[in-house]
This record gives C-alpha cells, sequence and structure tokens, in this order.
C-alpha cells in the first residue's frame, strides 16, 4: 500500500514524540548516573567495605545498562524516520513526481547523506559488521530499492566510469541491478551485472572504537571526488582520528610530479576498496588529469 504524504508526515511526527520522550529519559538517567558515580567516588576515598562497594557498582552497571538502551532506542526511530522520508522519495520518483535539484543543491546532499550516515555503537567484544567503514558486503548481499551504490557505467563516449548511482530495483533473474545516476543533469539508467556495482557502507566506524573497520594508510581505494558524482582511483594519506573526521586521500593525477594531486578530505561513505576497469587503467573512474 503506497505511503501518502499525510501517512508519512503523521509517522515521523509519532516518532519524533517518542524521540522526545527518550532523550528526556536519558537525561534523566545521566543526571542519576552522575550522582551514583559521585557516591562510588566517595566509597572509594573513604575506603568503604568491598561488598558495600560491589553493590554501587553493580547498581552502576545496570543504570548504565539502561541509559544505553534508551538511546539505541532513540537511534532505532530515527532510522524508521530515514526510512520512511526514503520510502515517499522512491515512490515520488516512481510516480514522475521527483523535482528537479540544482547541482548545488545536489552536492549539499552527497555530503549531508555521508555526515548523517549511522555511526556503528556495538556492545562490548561486538566487532563492526559488513558495510560498516571499508568492511565490504559479503557476496551475496544484495543492496536494497534506493540504496545508494558505486556503479560501473557506460558513459556517452562508452568509456566505463565509477559513478555514484542509485538502485532503482534488483532483477532477480539475471542477477542484475537496475540503476539510476544520481546526477540530475545526467539521470541515466543503467542495467548492470552485480560485479559491475559496489554497496556503500551503510554505517560509519568510529576510529576509536572500530580501527579495524578503516583502510589502513597508503590502500589504494577508489574515492568520490569532492563536487563531483565519480569515483577515483586514490591513495589513503590519513585516516580519521574521530567518528566526524573525513578521510585525506591522495587522488592519482598525473598532471603532477609524483603523480598524485595534494591530499583531499573524503567521507567515509564514498571511499571503498579499489576496483580497476576492464581497461586496466590507471585509475577507477579515468585520471583525475583529463577528467
Amino acid at each position: 500500500m503506497p505511503l501518502t504524504a499525510e501517512s508519512a508526515a503523521q509517522q515521523i511526527q509519532e516518532r519524533l514524540k517518542d524521540i522526545q520522550q527518550h532523550i528526556h529519559k536519558v537525561d534523566s538517567e545521566r543526571r542519576r548516573a552522575e550522582t551514583s558515580i559521585a557516591n562510588i567516588v566517595r566509597a572509594q576515598q573513604s575506603q568503604i567495605a568491598t561488598p558495600k562497594l560491589k553493590t554501587l557498582l553493580q547498581s552502576k552497571i545496570l543504570e548504565a545498562t539502561q541509559e544505553e538502551a534508551t538511546i539505541r532506542a532513540a537511534l532505532a526511530k530515527i532510522h524508521e524516520i530515514r526510512n520512511i522520508r526514503n520510502e515517499r522519495r522512491i515512490q515520488a520518483r516512481n510516480a514522475g513526481n521527483k523535482e528537479a535539484i540544482r547541482r548545488g543543491a545536489l552536492m549539499k546532499m552527497v555530503q549531508l547523506s555521508a555526515q548523517t550516515l549511522p555511526l556503528f555503537v556495538g556492545k562490548p567484544g561486538e566487532r563492526a559488521p559488513a558495510l560498516c567503514g571499508a568492511i565490504p558486503a559479503e557476496s551475496s548481499y544484495v543492496a536494497k530499492v534506493g540504496d545508494n551504490v558505486a556503479a560501473l557505467a557506460k558513459g556517452i563516449d562508452e568509456e566505463e566510469n565509477w559513478i555514484l548511482a542509485e538502485v532503482v530495483q534488483f532483477l532477480h533473474r539475471q542477477n542484475k541491478y537496475d540503476v539510476i545516476d544520481i546526477d540530475e543533469e545526467q539521470k541515466d539508467r543503467h542495467v548492470l551485472s552485480k560485479r559491475k556495482v559496489i554497496p556503500l557502507p551503510l554505517m560509519r566506524a568510529n576510529p576509536e572504537t572500530d580501527g579495524h573497520a578503516l583502510f589502513p594508510k597508503d590502500t589504494v581505494v577508489m574515492a568520490l571526488y569532492p563536487q563531483t558524482t565519480c569515483f577515483y582511483k586514490a591513495i589513503v594519506n590519513r585516516l580519521p582520528q574521530t567518528a566526524t573526521e573525513d578521510y585525506d586521500v591522495l587522488f592519482e593525477d598525473s598532471s603532477y610530479l609524483n603523480g598524485y594531486a595534494e591530499p583531499l578530505p573524503v567521507a567515509q561513505r564514498y571511499v571503498i576498496a579499489y576496483r580497476p576497469t576492464k581497461k586496466g587503467g590507471s585509475s577507477g573512474s579515468g585520471n583525475l588529469s583529463s577528467a
């Protein structure tokens, strides 16, 4: 059943109210936690008996667990809102009602999509899953309708380039993707085999807790060149140091003496494993000096 604009707005409002309640609850739980921590510090300074100190610590662990559950519940509601808005956008596109987006606005949307990508926050001992940061998708994984992917598509000149695209559908019988170029100036549809489509990360990795989910320094990758919708071959120059920082990458560029341009920031969402084109060229999407 199609999701109407009125229904979507109502569902979003309901979830926003839930998020507000969760925020108030987190605030209350945090104030209580601060009091508990202060009590534990005082107990340690006064050299309280071990059994009593253990009881205080167990109580604090329980409070922290409850606070974590509330925060995760709020994040789940945010994820639901993202899904509702995405569903409405896809329906509008399929109905032919999608408004044209100017290039400047498109670039801002591309950047915002990366900045608001959910951060993976695992439980103790939990490893980052597939499609978190640099961790690739499983071989059997199929990207969902509306997901952004890197797609190796032919342009007007018949040259293959890795472009930023959106999944329209997956053709199971053919084992191929039907994707559309997100660039409003192109809006070309392409039917491509799975090997020519790379799902983009669905979560950011936190460098402070999940460094293994980031590409190591000097790794050859493909990265979305700033203010474009094309992926180019690059080398990781500097890793993100915090959850909100980008990679610094060196894009291949034959106009420079060392073959690489000055470092540029690229968000985790748009840095993926390098995959050469069939022609075996020097970059994933052509050379920057001729782009």
